[in-house]
């Protein structure tokens, strides 16, 4: 993200999750011996992770100094002298050694318990975001960047690679323009900032809230109700996600329904929908100014799909694919519909409540009974063991290692026939106050070779809020909150297995729609009996593992109705890639025209338009809203290849991560896929797929 924008075989029996979590000694525990963790060497590895406030600012002050030192030596070279050796080798030489101290400086703002060392890192952080930008917006380094490429010198792939990406950069920086486009692009990007911000404001700033009856709320749970405030012998509906999703899935009453859609969608109102075309016009500004034309193409560039052409033929071609099986879905709902409400035209509002009415038909899974298969330590050890497994991977704990906090746990992962040193994960599992509230993965230090020809191997940590045993009874989680835990540990792999040159092409640091494929892979083995059985057990019984008729029942539970919900992303995504192909778009007008089209008949409401609280397009994933979809057909279509018919197949595993994996960003990511493939990638698995159980 810009600094401008800150986002074999397994025992397949009752039991095995118990026996791998015994054999691994992987058992966790949220409450370790309160002790100060002395600092070990450990090779390869110089991130830093338990600074001080004054030793982050002395840090940031030393990496800022640095820098300027290496930038200042290259713009010196004169463009007829300049080489690999004094232009490129110094600059990747500079990205190798700071990374790691950045990360030190930032970091901590996550995941430190001391207030005034995240205060000290959110305020490193600052200075360093707005010290590099200034660095790649630097014209005297970047002429001499260019000069090099001028040479002709040989210099192999991966490093031709670096220097493309290096020089890319620097002109997305505006690192071409006069000084005085230069100051017009910070106006830009300073009015972008501002109106994104109150975009999202207005949708925090959202008070406003329904009276209903009891009487009028009919199907809706007691605890829902009694959770509503009463007023005047009302219950008073806050028109937040928390109140309207429940009520739109539960609510019996089709004209409480539709109230409650139109007034939560028009949540941000055409005051955001006129901030929305205000960013727009100006994001079109700032592409034009560097030289594209228009803002899509100045967001996907960078992306797998390179065009925006690519991404709208791409879109089109998919919504026109689930025609047939959305239009199925909606014909379900309709029948159901007429059976309860007689004949009534079927709207929007009606999607999820008769969604959810179906699922109960078809779908035979209690929540709240699965979430008692999934204790904390299991999961983490059946993930751990699973990985190892696929993967031919070994992970060995580091006892008494330095951490920030005591729950903190650090591993080293070797390759299993090898016994090659690989990287160094941390997982920072459990919640507590002041950490980062969500689960994500972050790069303490990038795998990359030195210049002194050492290696530096990938060090990650795994964040997460998982809840803490209590009392002696071990916690449990949410299924969704396990596929998250398997998702984002598929990053750790990815970051552990590269073995690029470059740190910039570190397994984290990747074109977004690719650094989410591997993951968005692996997700499937949680839909998977052999896989789940592996990180399951009742809570009360860990020799008990999930049954084989929830795990299908989890799978039906994720496709069902798959068709009609991806075109109701579909319809977003375009709406996202259309306004950001033109300069002026009455986005209004837009979404009445496309909505009945993508949406197979089904009118818009009255009033609404989606687009005024839509916080994607606003900020993070402007002109990019269909990276998501995409990475998932890729993913799709490997697994389906690749892995359905032998989910731990180690030589499978072991292929995907020495074909895709170990080559991080060193080749274009389009490449290694249709590489790995044999073939470019298909709609059609991932369609088959996900429709497959959707009624």
């Amino acid at each position: 993200m810009s600094p401008r924008r800150r986002e074999r075989r397994v025992i397949a029996a009752a039991g095995a999750a118990a026996l791998v979590a015994v054999g691994l000694n992987l058992a966790f525990s949220a409450v370790a011996a309160h002790h100060r963790r002395k600092r070990r060497e450990l090779p390869g590895f110089t991130a830093q992770v338990n600074l001080s406030a004054a030793d982050i600012k002395r840090l940031a002050d030393r990496v800022i100094s640095k820098s300027k030192e290496t930038y200042d030596a290259v713009a010196a070279i004169p463009l007829d002298k300049v080489s690999f050796a004094n232009v490129i080798a110094p600059l990747a030489e500079l990205d190798a050694q700071q990374f790691p101290l950045i990360q030190a400086c930032v970091f901590p703002k996550m995941v430190s318990p001391s207030d005034d060392v995240r205060r000290a890192s959110a305020e490193a952080e600052k200075r360093l975001d707005s010290h590099f930008l200034l660095c790649r917006q630097c014209e005297d380094v970047y002429c001499v960047i260019k000069a090099f490429t001028q040479t002709g010198e040989r210099i192999g792939l991966e490093a031709t690679r670096y220097v493309q990406c290096l020089a890319r950069e620097f002109e997305r920086n505006g690192a071409k323009l006069t000084q005085s486009k230069k100051a017009e692009m910070e106006k830009l990007k300073s009015h972008i900032d501002d109106l994104s911000l109150k975009y999202i404001q207005s949708l925090n700033d959202f008070t406003k809230f329904l009276l209903i009856s009891e009487e009028d709320l009919a199907g809706m749970p007691l605890e829902f109700l009694k959770e509503l405030e009463k007023t005047d012998g009302k219950r008073k509906v806050l028109l937040t996600s928390f109140h309207v999703t429940p009520i739109l899935e539960h609510c019996k009453v089709g004209s409480t329904r539709k109230l409650i859609a139109v007034a939560y969608g028009q949540k941000g109102g055409k005051e955001n929908i006129a901030i929305l075309e205000k960013l727009v016009q100006l994001r079109h500004r700032l592409a034009r100014l560097l030289g594209y034309p228009n803002y899509s193409d100045y967001a996907i560039e960078p992306r797998m799909p390179r065009t925006s052409r690519k991404v709208l033929e791409f879109l089109e071609e998919m919504s026109e694919q689930l025609n047939d099986i959305a239009n199925r879905e909606l014909s379900v709902l309709k029948d159901l519909k007429m059976k309860e409400e007689g004949d009534a035209q079927f709207g929007v509002e009606d999607l999820l409540y008769y969604m959810k009415r179906a699922e109960e038909f078809k779908v035979d899974l209690d929540i709240a009974e699965v979430k008692q298969y999934f204790p904390v330590n299991l999961v983490i050890s059946g993930i751990l063991k699973m990985f190892q497994d696929l993967f031919a991977l070994r992970f060995e704990e580091i006892k008494d290692a330095e951490t920030w906090h005591d729950t903190v746990r650090l591993f080293s992962v070797w390759d299993a026939s090898s016994s090659d040193l690989l990287g160094y994960f941390f997982l920072d599992i459990f919640s507590r106050e002041g950490k980062y509230a969500h689960t994500c993965v972050m790069s303490l230090q990038n795998g990359c070779l030195c210049s002194n020809g050492t290696r530096k191997v990938p060090v990650s940590v795994l964040l997460s809020q998982c809840p803490k045993d209590l009392d002696g009874n071990s916690a449990l989680l949410r299924f969704p909150e396990v596929v998250r835990l398997f998702h984002e540990f598929s990053h750790v792999v990815h970051h552990i297995s590269n073995k690029v040159t470059f740190s910039r092409f570190s397994g984290l640091q990747l074109e977004g729609d690719f650094a989410e494929i591997p993951s968005l892979l692996l997700e499937n083995w949680c839909y998977e009996s052999i896989s789940l059985k592996m990180m399951s057990g009742f809570h009360q019984d860990i020799t008990r593992s999930i049954t084989s008729e929830a795990c299908q029942s989890l799978k039906r539970r994720r496709d069902i109705f798959a068709g009609l919900k991806l075109k109701q992303e579909i319809l977003l995504c375009l709406v996202d890639q259309i306004i950001h192909t033109s300069e002026n778009v009455d986005i209004d007008d837009l979404i009445k025209d496309l909505h009945p089209k993508v949406m197979l008949g089904i009118p818009l409401l009255e009033g609404n338009s989606p687009a005024s609280c839509f916080p994607r397009i606003a900020v993070g994933y402007d002109a990019v809203c269909y990276s998501y979809i995409w990475s998932e057909v890729f993913a799709a279509d490997i697994f389906a290849s690749k892995f359905k018919d032998d989910l731990l197949n180690q030589h499978a595993g072991l292929r995907f991560r020495n074909k895709v994996l170990a080559l991080g960003g060193s080749k274009n990511p389009l490449d290694i896929i249709t590489d790995y493939l044999g073939r470019e990638p298909s709609l059609q698995a991932f369609i088959q797929s996900r429709t497959r159980n959707s009624l």
